[in-house]
């Protein structure tokens, strides 16, 4: 091979290289994307409580005797719709995949006559000292598996506290005597502010026990 065939291929590899380069110079240049000066977004992470610190305060239960004073028993008919695949509500109804619910408000748990209760309700029952009653059946209806444990109810429930007081309402109906509803809780009686004059007419205030009684007052000279 003479000197001019080995300067042909020197010059066609360098000739390969500096294409080679020239094309990833001009890909960075067309390509290139700088950061933004501001971010679009701003993504906060909500930190977490250190282990052992106090968990945030869970919204209070709503009593079932104050969802009830605002129930509407036609509204629950309709939701009630959806449990008819289950169980019926006539007066000697049948029993299905559930037992029938007539009458039960008060009817004492599992003892429902030719339905085969599962192993949690009937540990549940107490032997059926336990009943169904308006706060047992609130409980129950928002989360089933949560409240009895072990049962063979396959129903998620209902969160809504209308939804459940509607259809508690319904069940309600669903009687020859239907039972009484339970009494709103009545607040608590007020305190007298500090400081505040007592009543006029108001009994004395009794010394503590073992506290020695005052001495009357020395008459003025």
């Amino acid at each position: 091979m003479d000197s001019t065939e080995v300067n042909k291929l020197l010059a066609g590899f360098l000739g390969t290289i500096f294409i080679v380069f020239s094309v990833g110079i001009v890909s960075d240049a067309l390509f290139a994307s700088p950061p933004p000066e501001k971010p679009g977004f701003a993504i906060e992470a909500q930190e977490e409580p250190a282990e052992g610190g106090a968990a945030a305060p869970a919204a209070e239960a709503k009593p079932i005797a104050d969802l009830l004073a605002k129930a509407n028993a036609e509204a629950g008919a309709a939701i009630f719709k959806k449990c008819q695949a289950c169980h019926s509500g006539e007066k000697g109804g049948p029993n299905k995949v559930g037992p029938d619910l007539w009458d039960i408000i008060d009817r004492p748990v599992a003892e429902h006559e030719g339905f085969a209760y599962s192993a949690g309700m009937k540990d549940f029952s107490k032997g059926g000292a336990e009943k169904w009653t308006y706060d047992n059946l609130n409980h129950f209806i928002t989360s089933p598996k949560k409240f009895v444990k072990g049962t063979a109810m396959g129903f998620a429930g209902l969160p809504k506290d209308e939804d459940r007081a509607n259809v508690i309402a319904y069940l309600r109906t669903l009687s020859d005597n239907p039972k009484p509803l339970p009494q709103p809780g009545a607040s608590a009686e007020a305190k007298p502010a500090e400081g505040a004059k007592p009543v006029e007419g108001a009994a004395p205030a009794k010394p503590a026990e073992g506290a020695a009684p005052a001495k009357p007052a020395a008459p003025a000279q």
